[in-house]
């Protein structure tokens, strides 16, 4: 789709592939009304229930999209990733689901419980010694040189966008009225696919991002018309934006 000179990545074909390529592995997630949301707002409010998902998250919708596409353009031995938990266990499920070795670098002192999924689903775990994320995130880097190692970083991956894309279209085909859809901004993979697959499907349609109050990097440039930086952010608070989206 062009507009004014510009293309919007991801396309809907891609997307559309996508979507037929994810109802390979899992259904679409229910999308019900909210009767306590829609009374305090006055108008209807629905949620998309993400958490039906095999890892309880939408990370696997990119994570098993970008898992593939990088296996079609030729072999890798492992898959590595650096997470604090939501995207590690999406990238061992899709290893797991593909026939692939995973390794999943964690900062120190992370959550137990997302930790111990990963373990379950047969990943690799790497703790750094140190409970900043980028700490993590410099080993899997360093780690990543080696030959035959793919690094999905949620944050950069240019296929991924198109996985979290589908959910716009499961929204638009279960609630064609729907005039906005809110979205949390993390890494921002999440609301750049949703709003790709909307703005060509249904352009009509309002895409609003939603940003933690302690973490509102995106927010603030936005609304101060320049990058504000991290300075309004600690790294634990830019590794809760990733794990949002």
């Amino acid at each position: 789709m062009q507009k004014a000179g510009l293309s919007i990545v991801p396309s809907i074909a891609t997307i559309r592939e996508a979507q037929g390529f994810l109802a390979k592995h899992f259904a679409p997630t229910r999308l019900i009304r909210a009767p306590f949301l829609s009374q305090a707002t006055g108008t209807s409010v629905y949620l998309k229930l993400e958490t039906e998902l095999p890892t309880g998250s939408f990370k696997v919708r990119g994570a098993f999209w970008a898992l593939a596409q990088r296996m079609k353009r030729g072999a890798i031995q492992e898959v590595v990733a650096c997470s604090t938990g939501n995207h590690g266990a999406a990238v061992a499920a899709a290893a797991k689901e593909f026939g692939i070795a995973a390794r999943i670098f964690l900062p120190a002192n992370c959550n137990p419980v997302k930790r111990g999924h990963i373990a379950a689903l047969g990943a690799v775990i790497v703790e750094s010694g140190d409970s900043d994320p980028a700490s993590a995130f410099t080993l899997v880097a360093e780690y990543a040189k080696q030959p035959g190692v793919y690094f999905l970083n949620d944050a950069t991956d240019e296929d991924l966008p198109a996985g979290p894309a589908t959910i716009a279209c499961e929204i638009l085909e279960q609630l064609p009225s729907a005039s906005a859809i809110l979205v949390p901004m993390g890494d921002t993979a999440l609301i750049r696919g949703i709003a790709a697959a909307a703005k060509q499907l249904a352009p009509q349609v309002m895409i609003i991002g939603v940003q933690a109050e302690r973490a509102p990097a995106y927010f603030l440039s936005w609304k101060e018309c320049r990058w504000a930086g991290d300075a309004n952010a600690g790294s634990s608070e830019r590794a809760r934006r990733e794990e949002a989206g």
